[in-house]
């Protein structure tokens, strides 16, 4: 199933991977400082954990691992921030190149399957596999985020033209 390796195939395997497990964390975390964080913690799973043998399912295991760190990240901040975020809005992090604003008006769960079939170019059925989700399920995430996607654009062309 899976192997241990060692401190050189670790550091290769991050040096190849470390630009992807970045984006991603960034993608659901908006926030580079706390994107740089994670693709820390993946690196140290890489080292202690046992990971897939074959190279299609490393690549989609470390985005599940990667997306995993990044909701543990944001429950510790949901259980321990008790601030008002409105103090700290001069500091929020621009918004990843490329990827547009609207998304973020989408859920996780549909961000992260828009995220993974636009930009890392999986099928349907891996993200099902990477997500863990329904075939079927991603399917539809994928129709309805396209339709709320094209709803915003339509509705911010529409405010910009006023």
């Amino acid at each position: 199933m899976g192997h241990k390796i060692g401190t050189e195939q670790a550091e290769a395997l991050f040096r190849r991977y470390a630009d992807m497990i970045y984006r991603v964390a960034l993608h659901n975390l908006r926030n580079p400082a706390d994107a740089d964080d994670i693709l820390q913690e993946v690196c140290l799973v890489l080292l202690t954990k046992k990971i897939p043998e074959d190279e299609e399912h490393l690549k989609s295991w470390l985005i599940r691992v990667t997306i995993n760190k990044c909701r543990d990240l944001m429950r510790t901040y949901q259980r321990h921030s008790h601030e008002s975020i409105d103090d700290y809005e001069h500091l929020a992090a621009e918004e990843p190149v490329g990827i547009p604003e609207e998304m973020q008006e989408l859920s996780e769960s549909r961000r992260n399957i828009i995220y993974l079939y636009y930009y890392e170019n999986y099928t349907v059925s891996q993200i099902a596999e990477i997500l863990r989700m329904n075939v079927n399920t991603v399917k539809s995430g994928l129709r309805r985020a396209r339709e709320k996607l094209r709803e915003l654009m339509t509705e911010e062309g529409a405010r910009n033209d006023s």
